[in-house]
């Protein structure tokens, strides 16, 4: 998963203190909002212990009981909905949100505020208002017809659900003024140091991506065609100002959406362009509040924050800790134990966690010193950490996986299921990697000259700090496999277990859990924060006829079903380079469903699944999207470990050792391709 650290850079920093120390600024209106959103957003926090509890609590009914209340289905995605919008503004003053910021850290404070204060304007201040306004109107007719649940047996009072959309765009709005505040009394009191660089760069992004624009624009027919075009490389562009991603694609749709709404009242004459036929105006857009209440009320993604707070769960466990202790002296003794240690651990966090942030640093910690300390190449070591960590993003239960089941229209169950042996094959194609690696060039990845010999008190330890993760990943994924539970119930029953992990292990206290807690609401806020970004993004393309120009142009190419599949995962691959996987899941993968159902791929059911082409195509766009985490400049994983690595190992050793993985991710993929038996056969077993 991508977990960006809470803050970036100097000017976050700077921010932080002021909130926590007030002496240090003057501005106590602005601190008591910030304070305010905060003290709101540590009482919501707790909303996923309340939520846990109602999943576990409907499992024992259900089983033990043989009882079932659909009021405990629609408490549950009450609670997300309630954690995951008011999540928003507290990950706003936190400075949460993802950010692509390999120019924005190079800027200086004073510039880094001026992006801020020109994006909030401008691109995120539109976007609340629309929200306040129509999601008022929306709630507004709830209540007048008294609206209740859909179920007879359901939740009386649904209006009280959605008046959580005006009221949560309103304290957005006042924590997006907070930052205002504080952004423009710095600058005028020039309270920040001028070192970096000024607005160049962002406004050089800008301008490289307008120009492309322009030119791609001579390349096309219609007016529609141009400012699709134009609205990806916009967004693109604004995305390189470090601005965050959510609000870069909120506020790149508001924009288009007022372009297509003046193209079709003829007032672009000037440009020379003809007019369109959009459709896109004002009342339009509002019926994106309707998209966002359905992304708030799926019972689908109530698994996410689970999944989150489980895999985090994990890690203040000191489960890795323990199997690292234990399997360094199982495989310590073989040349390259230390980094086979390192991918079986990757492997097992990877069916336990699935946060892909947390298992890269985890592994760089506990790994990199001991990997120096035994004379590893840099880049095999760096390579073997940020690639073992990235697993958790296909190995199920993958937040990923989630979402693309959500976003195609696919099973969980489904896809866990088809990307499990995907998964497990990189890994094997990692350790045999590091395995000829090793008996290639010694020096790389030398054996321990005091490796003691292998006895039954090792192997016994080994059992003993396995049995417990293992035992956790079995009740998760098992559970689904054998259809006992949803992928939901599964995900409550995996942070359940998780904790209880925790609390055996005695490293359960009140800071940890604290810690937990507030990780797991900042993480599923800035995560539903792109959801909302992409919602209006994705309609105002849509409006524009961004899908019918996307399908014309992939299936245009005339290459064949197959070579079709390859040209697409081929424009994936590019885009990680560049783009964040949850920007690619929710904007360009459901723009291919309906060109994938129109290849007429013949792909092996086995009789069991419907759509296996789908599903196959879908692992492959996962398998292809795992290779972004690792490709600069927007790999994330590559900033998690140089964040984590020790003060010998450089950037460019990162760079040096991430190659051969990459590679080897592709090699998977290929075979994934070839044999999409890999991605069906499971699923059709279970069935």
């Amino acid at each position: 998963m991508t977990q960006k650290p809470e803050y970036h850079g100097d000017v976050a920093e700077t921010y932080e203190a002021l909130i926590e120390h007030p002496d240090a600024d003057d501005l106590p209106l602005a601190r008591a909002l910030d304070n305010g959103i905060k003290a709101i957003g540590h009482v919501v926090m707790w909303a996923n212990l309340i939520l846990m509890m109602a999943i576990i609590v409907q499992v024992v009914l259900r089983y033990a009981l043989n009882m079932n209340f659909p009021k405990l289905d629609e408490l549950q995605w009450h609670f997300y909905g309630l954690v995951t919008m008011i999540g928003v503004s507290y990950a706003l003053t936190t400075d949460s949100h993802v950010r692509v910021d390999l120019l924005y850290m190079q800027l200086s404070n004073r510039a880094q505020r001026i992006v801020e204060i020109i994006g909030i304007l401008f691109l995120l201040a539109p976007f609340i208002y629309l929200m306040i306004d129509q999601g008022y109107d929306y709630f507004a007719e709830s209540y007048r017809v008294n609206e209740r649940s859909s179920s007879a047996t359901g939740l009386p009072f649904l209006w009280a659900f959605k008046a959580l959309i005006p009221v949560s765009f309103v304290l957005l709005g006042i924590a997006a003024l907070a930052r205002l505040m504080h952004d423009v009394h710095a600058i005028v009191t020039r309270r920040d140091t001028d070192e970096g660089k000024g607005l160049m760069l962002p406004l050089t992004a800008l301008l490289i991506a307008f120009v492309i624009a322009a030119g791609l624009s001579t390349l096309v027919e219609t007016t529609e065609e141009m400012l699709v075009i134009s609205m990806f490389l916009t967004f693109i562009g604004i995305l390189f100002t470090g601005f965050p991603v959510a609000w870069a694609l909120a506020g790149t749709g508001m924009i288009f959406a007022g372009l297509g709404y003046h193209f079709d009242m003829g007032n672009m004459a000037w440009t020379g362009l003809e007019d369109t036929f959009t459709g896109l105006d004002y009342l339009t857009l509002g019926s994106v509040v309707n998209r966002v209440y359905a992304t708030m009320s799926n019972a689908v993604l109530v698994a996410l924050p689970m999944f989150i707070f489980m895999g985090l769960m994990l890690d203040e466990s000191g489960v890795a800790e323990r199997l690292m202790t234990a399997m360094t002296r199982l495989f310590g003794t073989v040349r390259g134990g230390l980094a086979i240690t390192v991918t079986l651990i990757g492997i097992i966090l990877a069916a336990s966690t699935g946060i892909v942030g947390a298992s890269v640093v985890l592994l760089g910690v506990l790994s990199l010193p001991a990997m120096m300390q035994h004379n590893y190449s840099k880049s095999l070591a760096t390579g073997v950490v940020a690639a073992s960590g990235t697993l958790g993003i296909l190995i199920p239960p993958s937040i990923m996986l989630v979402i693309m089941a959500d976003q195609m229209a696919l099973s969980v169950g489904d896809l866990f299921m088809a990307a499990a042996l995907p998964g497990m094959l990189l890994g094997v194609i990692y350790l045999l990697y590091i395995f000829i690696i090793a008996l290639l060039k010694p020096s790389s990845a030398p054996a321990p000259a005091d490796a003691k010999r292998i006895d039954w008190p090792i192997i016994r330890d080994v059992i003993i700090a396995v049995l417990p993760p293992l035992a956790l990943i079995l009740s998760v994924l098992g559970s689904i496999f054998a259809g006992i539970c949803t992928p939901t119930e599964a995900s409550g029953i995996g942070a359940a277990g998780a904790t209880l992990l925790a609390l055996g292990y005695r490293k359960l206290t009140w800071a940890k859990t604290w810690n937990v807690l507030k990780a797991t609401f900042n993480t599923t806020a800035y995560i539903f924060a792109i959801f909302l970004g992409a919602t209006i993004f994705s309609f105002v393309l849509r409006e524009l006829g961004g899908d019918e120009l996307i399908e014309s142009l992939v299936t245009s190419t005339g290459l064949g079903p197959n070579g079709t599949v390859i040209f697409i995962l081929g424009i994936v691959f590019l885009l990680g380079f560049v783009l964040d996987w949850i920007e690619i899941t929710l904007i360009v993968l459901p723009l291919m469903r309906p060109i994938v159902n129109g290849l007429g791929l013949d792909i092996p059911g086995f009789g069991e699944i419907d759509e296996p082409a789908l599903i196959w195509f879908v692992i492959l766009v996962a398998v292809a999207l795992q290779t972004s985490f690792l490709t600069p400049p927007v790999g994330f994983s590559l900033f998690y470990l140089k964040g984590v690595c020790p003060p010998s190992i450089r950037l460019t050793d990162i760079y040096k050792g991430i190659v051969p993985f990459v590679l080897l991710q592709l090699f998977g993929l290929a075979l994934v391709f070839m044999w999409p038996a890999l991605t069906t056969w499971l699923p059709s077993v279970a069935y």
